[in-house]
């Protein structure tokens, strides 16, 4: 089989060297390059309405007519007229339009366009009779489709027989190739009646001026409600450059309703409505625009071009088809008093970073949006339930790191920074117990001053060396702490009921409450139990706590914001809290998470709104549930000691973040958990957990890490294996090598099955114990290869039969040149040297091939 393998390797060298016909890769590229064609750049769709089978439904292209603008601001008009006199429905709007292009984009209905050109600067009118917008688009935002039943009427008696699409094209600079734009919509249609008529309110400034420099510049606009009832659906905010956060309210008898907040730099598509509303005869409708003047040297203004600002909120409503109207505008300034009462969240900008504006597209072309919807699916993270897949989360302790030897007081608060390094809180010689507080909640302890040692640690996390101590003679009776992306320390006192934020280096930079005063106003707390700190707004929560039944949300500078929470009553229903005892953000869910510890359950909320969205309660968890952390699509949590009859155990929880199906639980192997007080996870599944009886911090690893660390420590029989039986493991034949993963996997398995039935059986914890497990488990493994792997092929039997080919070819190679040089003489000589040389060139690639493949 050898020889005939290098035999046919030669002729096949001989064949390329003597056939003049081989086709080269760059003629194969060069036919490449012929056959493939620039895609044309003529407009897609067709002006004809295109019906669908078995369906009175039928869409209908509107573009612009392959047009190049030549000055930067300019707005061009096409109208077309409704292809049907019946009445119809616009149901779906599908936008072909790209933000390097198209500033934005409007869609009107009408009767009368202002023009009968086939496009039109827009200078000159939209519409020469009265006018509603449909549909709007800017920034690459996505399509927009209305509820079922839902739909904007036109045709018949009383709607629109004509569209107009209106395009706004910025900066001339982006047709420095003369390209043809083709920006429009396409529109789905039925004449199928929709018993809901949709409609579009339009809050627009018209008196807005912007001063240089002004850090916050606020437009404000509000109108009382008089017609029917109407059922706002959607929002679409709209301003240019300047423009931080757009907020829209309805106002009914004082009380300020969200419609939808969001910033105008990111796709302004048609959002969905935070809550079902109604807006009735007699409500209010206010909306903010909330601008900077950073970076700007003169005045702006309300205008059309891009230097310009505007103030723009769209609310797409549906209303009862007998009663409806198509369009209502509102651009009356708000009155100041009324605006003094504005949910503070409308003051402060929604931050858009570097990589949400790269999502937003480049490039100066129209992306097809079934592409645009491949990629986004392609480019999400991993849903949880893939991530478990993907790993082990069996959880054990480290049980030879250092730091659960640390000398510390009772362990409250645990985070950790930038750096992974651990961050821990604790009281010093401070205890808290029964006599530290009145039935009123003030602190009686206060003539012991305050902890004179370190109360902030920074721990090394392998060796648990302290970096950094900070917080002397700051503290009474530390409890919460959490780290900003800044390196910031945020911290609770339950003695002095207050909230620090503390920098770097120890420095007070943010104090809130009253020192040694409880209460439940905006200004003070009641034993304030943790601090969490949005990465993305800068804005805080913070739960209020072992005697308030809250959480609080602050601007990063402290201000008010708002508050959602109540007391526990005997149904224990969403939002009620029964000490709120520990706080997790999950950014990317926009979700903060509560550990409800008398309730033994964890509740989440809408980090922006409050919102409640769901519970996660188990009967392991008992009547207790201490601490919650939130890292890479898992929640990880404590629970607590209950005094009050059989309670489950105390130990650790993972669980899954969307489905809260516990994963895993854990528990200490040196000492054992008394009240874990804390835990925070990192992204690479590491786990601390700190105690306030024990005053011990606990490091946890998942089972496949812990375990890869301790073949590398053990140094067994895999790492040993010399050259020689690396080339012997090789030969052996494959059935075998499977056998002894096989093997493997069933020692394995027999193992967990073991841990799932003794779950509270203690491992081997001393360094000997490993050693000696591990130097029995040597020789068994070493064992294990002899016997599985059999006998196999010699070695020098496969040396002969690779070397006797190549025999063969060095003998045919020599007869050849001999042949010819008999043959021809010396006249060849020089040639016969170059085509032997090219042969045994090629002979030495054969050697140097069979060499690698032995």
């Amino acid at each position: 089989m050898a020889t005939f393998f290098g035999s046919l390797i030669l002729l096949v060298l001989v064949l390329q060297d003597s056939c003049y016909c081989f086709r080269s890769p760059l003629s194969v590229f060069k036919r490449y390059q012929e056959s493939s064609r620039p895609v044309s750049n003529d407009c897609l769709g067709s002006t004809r309405p295109v019906k669908s089978p078995d369906s009175s439904d039928y869409t209908l292209d509107i573009r612009m007519p392959g047009v190049t603008p030549t000055e930067s601001d300019t707005y061009l008009c096409k109208a077309y007229r409704l292809p049907v006199d019946d009445e119809a429905f616009v149901v779906d709007f599908r936008p072909h339009a790209n933000m390097d292009t198209a500033h934005h984009m409007l869609l009107f209905g009408c009767n009368v366009p202002s023009s009968t050109d086939d496009y039109w600067d827009c200078g000159t009118g939209v519409c020469a009779d009265k006018s509603s917008i449909m549909y709007a688009w800017a920034r690459n935002a996505p399509p927009t489709k209305l509820p079922k039943g839902v739909g904007f009427r036109v045709g018949g008696e009383s709607g629109s027989k004509y569209f107009v699409l209106q395009v706004h094209y910025g900066d001339v600079h982006a047709f420095t190739d003369k390209h043809k734009d083709c920006t429009g919509v396409t529109v789905k249609l039925t004449s199928e009646k929709q018993p809901m008529i949709a409609g579009i309110y339009l809050m627009m400034s018209v008196d807005t001026v912007i001063p240089p420099g002004e850090k916050a510049v606020n437009s404000d606009i509000a109108c009382t409600y008089n017609r029917p009832t109407m059922h706002p659906f959607a929002y679409r905010v709209h301003t240019h450059h300047l423009g931080q956060v757009v907020s829209g309210y309805r106002i009914r008898h004082g009380k300020w309703t969200l419609i939808g907040r969001q910033s105008p730099q990111l796709p302004q598509a048609f959002y969905p409505v935070e809550h079902p509303l109604d807006v009735s005869p007699g409500d209010i409708l206010a909306t903010r625009c909330l601008f900077t003047g950073e970076g700007r040297t003169t005045k702006t203004y309300i205008g059309g071009t891009s230097n310009d600002e505007m103030c723009n909120l769209y609310i797409m409503y549906y209303m009862d088809a007998a009663r409806a109207s198509s369009y209502m505008t509102c651009v009356q300034t708000g009155d100041p008093d009324l605006f003094q009462h504005i949910p503070e969240i409308a003051n402060i900008p929604i931050p858009v970073s570097p990589d949400m504006m790269m999502m937003m597209g480049h490039g100066h072309h129209h992306p097809d949006p079934k592409e645009l919807e491949k990629k986004s699916v392609l480019q999400q993270p991993k849903r949880e339930e893939e991530q478990v897949l993907d790993q082990d989360f069996h959880m054990e302790e480290v049980i030879n790191w250092p730091g659960v030897n640390l000398k510390l007081g009772q362990v409250s608060g645990l985070a950790l920074d930038a750096n992974n390094n651990l961050v821990i809180f604790h009281r010093g010689d401070h205890i808290w117990d029964a006599n530290s507080f009145d039935n009123t909640f003030v602190y009686q302890q206060r003539g012991i001053g305050p902890i004179e040692e370190n109360t902030i640690l920074v721990v090394n996390p392998n060796s648990s060396a302290i970096l950094k101590s900070i917080g002397k003679n700051l503290f009474f009776l530390p409890h919460g702490l959490s780290m900003d992306k800044d390196g910031n320390y945020w911290v609770t006192d339950v003695a002095l009921h207050q909230v620090f934020k503390l920098g770097p280096q120890g420095n007070e930079l943010l104090t809130l409450g009253k020192a040694f005063q409880p209460g439940s106003d905006r200004k003070h707390f009641c034993q304030p139990t943790d601090v969490a700190v949005d990465p993305i707004t800068g804005n805080f929560y913070v739960s209020d706590g072992y005697c308030n039944s809250r959480i609080v949300q602050f601007s990063p500078n402290g201000m008010f914001i708002m508050q959602w929470g109540e007391e526990t009553s005997a149904n224990m229903g969403p939002g009620q809290l029964q000490i709120p005892h520990s706080l997790t953000l999950a950014p990317e869910h926009s979700q903060i998470c509560v550990a409800d510890r008398e309730n033994g359950r964890i509740q989440c909320f809408h980090s922006e709104t409050g919102r409640f969205i769901k519970e996660i309660k188990h009967k392991e968890f008992g009547r207790e549930l201490f601490a919650v952390s939130y890292a890479d699509g898992l929640l990880y949590a404590v629970n607590g000691k209950s005094y009050f009859g059989d309670s489950p155990p105390v130990q650790g929880f993972v669980m899954n973040f969307s489905s809260g199906e516990i994963i895993d639980t854990f528990t200490p192997v040196r000492k054992s958990f008394n009240m874990p007080h804390d835990l925070v996870a990192s992204e690479d599944g590491t786990v601390y957990v700190g105690d306030a009886h024990a005053d011990t911090v606990w490091k946890f690893t998942p089972s496949e890490r812990a375990e890869h660390r301790s073949v590398k420590k053990a140094g067994i029989a895999v790492e040993e294996i010399t050259e020689t039986e690396i080339i012997e493991t090789r030969v052996k034949s494959r059935p075998k090598i499977n056998n002894l993963v096989h093997t493997k996997e069933q020692r394995t398995q027999q193992q967990q099955q073991q841990q799932q039935q003794h779950p509270q059986q203690e491992q081997p914890h001393t360094q000997q114990e490993q050693q000696t497990h591990t130097q029995q488990e040597q020789p068994q493994q070493k064992q294990n290869i002899v016997e599985h792997s059999g006998p196999g092929v010699s070695q020098v039997l496969i040396i002969t039969l690779l070397i006797i080919p190549v025999v063969v070819l060095i003998a045919i190679a020599i007869f050849i040149r001999w042949r010819k040089v008999r043959m021809y003489g010396g006249e060849i000589e020089h040639k016969s040297e170059s085509t032997s040389g090219g042969i045994l060139g090629k002979l030495r690639g054969v050697l140097l091939f069979l060499n690698i493949t032995i």
